[in-house]
């Protein structure tokens, strides 16, 4: 069994305000601690109302310090959206804080829409294009300090300055991402989630391909996936109901609080709505514990994955803490811990 890690957005709902969706994240990561995942990453997300945590950076540093062995990271920072010298500030401050326990997961796209993307950029040195490869290297210089002789940057450290970056991780849901990846030889993970590109293809590309580097000397793929875990089939169901209709109005551009069950299940869903649930049901891991097991594991093992993160967004708290509980008890965790 590869070892389980937990993606988290701290998700609102209708019957959740942001601030208690921030308080359940920390109380989610406390539990699964405990169970025995190996991570526990915040995405960062703008101007959604779905989402309460647009600053992974500082939600990592609230949740390591009320955790104990659980590595925390960010799943991830959207680097165009920020200078490289204070992302490597602020993850060097928590490196010092937390020695060991600290990733850097970075991405490529804003993580919001066009008008809030150009206020978080709008008095930064804006470039035409993607500049996500130049950002990148800038990140690593402050590391490597190999700036050119020169160069003004060569009298800026980027403090604590005894301390290195964490692991830096590359995500992604394209080959572009896992090709990256693989050239400059960091972490990858791919987002199974969301992406239209195929799984598979995408981690083992980035297997075959990859490069040892400064950064990593073996190649380590994490993929990322949807899963609602309960006790029976038919409730494991029941939940993922608020997922299905939440898709359907993202997917419209509604970027709405979760809908409780109740909700979902009275929405007067089309033949063509019913149709596009049923599509993007076929992404998500929906069961009890062996149901979920018996349609994730030819996914892993083709994958071959090194690692399995779960993102789990149901209406109940409670529910989605027991859902992580079930899928450890599957994995076996508990005896890996006991052992």
């Amino acid at each position: 069994m590869i070892p389980l890690s937990v993606l988290d957005l701290s998700v609102v709902t209708t019957g959740t305000k942001p601030a208690a969706a921030l308080r359940n994240s920390i109380d989610l990561a406390r539990h699964v601690d405990g169970l025995g995942y190996v991570r526990y990453w915040l995405a960062e997300h703008h101007n959604l109302a779905s989402v309460a945590s647009p600053a992974p950076d500082l939600m990592i540093g609230q949740i390591a310090a009320v955790t104990q062995d659980i590595r925390v990271g960010s799943g991830g920072v959207m680097l165009p959206n920020h200078a490289p010298l204070v992302v490597a500030e602020r993850f060097k401050m928590l490196e010092a804080l937390f020695p060991g326990r600290i990733d850097l997961g970075l991405g490529r796209a804003p993580g919001t829409d066009g008008a809030t993307a150009y206020a978080l950029r709008s008095r930064l040195d804006r470039r035409e294009g993607d500049d996500f490869l130049e950002r990148l290297h800038e990140l690593t210089l402050w590391e490597t300090r190999d700036f050119p002789p020169g160069h003004p940057f060569n009298n800026v450290v980027a403090m604590p300055d005894d301390t290195a970056l964490p692991p830096i991780w590359l995500l992604g849901s394209s080959d572009y991402s896992s090709e990256l990846a693989a050239q400059v030889g960091m972490g990858f993970a791919f987002a199974h989630h969301f992406a239209t590109y195929d799984a598979i293809e995408a981690m083992t590309h980035y297997r075959r391909r990859f490069k040892p580097s400064g950064w990593r000397q073996t190649p380590h793929g994490i993929l990322a996936v949807a899963a609602v875990v309960a006790e029976t089939d038919p409730e494991a169901d029941r939940l993922a109901t608020s997922m299905d209709l939440n898709r359907l109005r993202r997917d419209r551009g509604q970027y709405l609080p979760l809908p409780s069950v109740e909700e979902a299940q009275a929405y007067p869903y089309s033949d063509a709505e019913r149709a596009s649930i049923a599509r993007n049901r076929s992404r998500l891991f929906v069961g009890s514990p062996a149901t979920v097991m018996k349609k994730l594991q030819p996914m892993i093992s083709a994958s071959e994955a090194d690692e399995l993160m779960v993102i789990t967004a149901v209406y109940d708290h409670e529910a989605r803490k027991k859902s992580y509980s079930l899928l450890a008890d599957a994995f076996g965790l508990a005896k890996k811990a006991a052992a």
